[in-house]
C-alpha cells in the first residue's frame, strides 16, 4: 500500500510539474480596454443672425411753441417695420449664455396731429421717417431642454442710435393746405434695454433655430429744427419710443474642444491560449 501512494504521488508531481512548463510557453495576458470618450462640453462661443417684425408702440409726440409753450400731439402712431442683427455669444453652460448684437431697424413713418392755431380743424399733421441702429449686451437663462426644445428668458442693455428724417408738416387753412418738409435728418443716442422670452430648437448639438419676442425701450426721437416754427430752434420730440419684435433666428455654437480618449480597464483579464 505505501508504495501504491508513493507512485500516485511520483505521477502527481509529474503532472503538476508539465503543467507548469506549458504555461511558462504561454503569451501574456491581454487586457481589454474599452475607450471613455467624454461628451462634448456644453459652452463654447457662439454666432447668431436674426431677422424679424417689428411693432411700434405709440410715443408721445411734443413741440415747443415760444408763445404758449408745449403742445402735446394727439393720436401718435408709427408704422410697422421689419430688422435684421447679427451678434456673438458665449455659452456658459447648460442654463446661462450671453451675446452681444447689433440691430438694424428700417425706416418706420410716425404720424401725429399737433395743435394749429392757424390751421382747419385745429390740427396740423406731422410726419417724419425713424430709423434705429442697436447695440446690446444681452443674458440669457435657458429654463431646460425637453424633447431639444429649450425655452428661455433674458434682459439686456445698450444703446439706441436713433435718426429721425424727412419731417413733413401739412397745415389745412381757408386758402389751401401748406405743406413744408424740412430738409437733413436729426440723430440721437440714446440708453436702451430690452426684455425677451422664445425657445431654441436644437437641429444638431452645435446649430439652433431661435424664434422670439423682445420688447425693447428705445429712449426717444428728435427732428431737426422747425425753422419756420418761433426762433428755428424748435424741436419735434417723440418720447416713449417702445417696440414689440418677433424674431427668427439661428445660432451655430463652437463648441470646446473634448479631450483625448482616456483608456480605462473596464472588463475581466482574458489570455489566449
Amino acid at each position: 500500500m505505501d508504495k501504491l501512494f508513493k507512485r500516485l504521488s511520483l505521477v502527481g508531481v509529474a503532472v503538476l510539474l508539465s503543467t507548469a512548463g506549458n504555461a511558462a510557453d504561454l503569451p501574456p495576458p491581454i487586457i481589454e480596454h474599452i475607450p471613455h470618450v467624454p461628451a462634448a462640453a456644453p459652452g463654447g462661443f457662439y454666432l447668431r443672425g436674426d431677422i424679424g417684425y417689428k411693432i411700434y408702440g405709440d410715443p408721445s409726440g411734443s413741440f415747443n411753441d415760444p408763445i404758449v409753450g408745449d403742445l402735446r400731439f394727439q393720436r401718435e402712431s408709427v408704422d410697422d417695420t421689419w430688422m435684421v442683427g447679427l451678434g456673438v455669444g458665449y455659452k456658459f453652460n447648460s442654463y446661462l449664455r450671453t451675446d452681444l448684437t447689433v440691430d438694424y431697424e428700417a425706416p418706420a413713418q410716425v404720424k401725429g396731429y399737433a395743435p394749429c392755431f392757424g390751421c382747419v380743424g385745429g390740427f396740423s399733421t406731422e410726419t417724419a421717417d425713424i430709423d434705429v441702429w442697436t447695440v446690446m449686451l444681452n443674458g440669457y437663462l435657458d429654463i431646460g431642454t425637453w424633447n431639444n426644445i429649450t425655452p428661455y428668458v433674458g434682459g439686456g442693455i445698450g444703446a439706441a442710435w436713433v435718426n429721425t428724417s424727412g419731417q413733413t408738416s401739412v397745415n389745412p387753412g381757408v386758402g389751401g393746405t401748406t405743406t413744408t418738409t424740412y430738409d437733413g435728418s436729426n440723430s440721437e443716442w440714446n440708453f436702451a434695454w430690452a426684455l425677451m422670452a422664445g425657445a431654441s430648437y436644437a437641429v444638431t448639438p452645435n446649430f439652433a433655430i431661435d424664434a422670439g419676442y423682445r420688447y425693447k425701450d428705445l429712449g426717444e426721437a428728435k427732428t431737426v429744427r422747425l425753422h419756420d416754427v418761433g426762433t428755428g430752434s424748435t424741436r419735434i420730440k417723440y418720447e416713449d419710443l417702445t417696440a414689440h419684435e418677433f424674431r427668427l433666428g439661428a445660432r451655430y455654437t463652437f463648441n470646446t474642444a473634448a479631450p483625448a480618449p482616456s483608456f480605462l480597464h473596464s472588463g475581466p483579464i482574458s489570455s489566449n491560449f
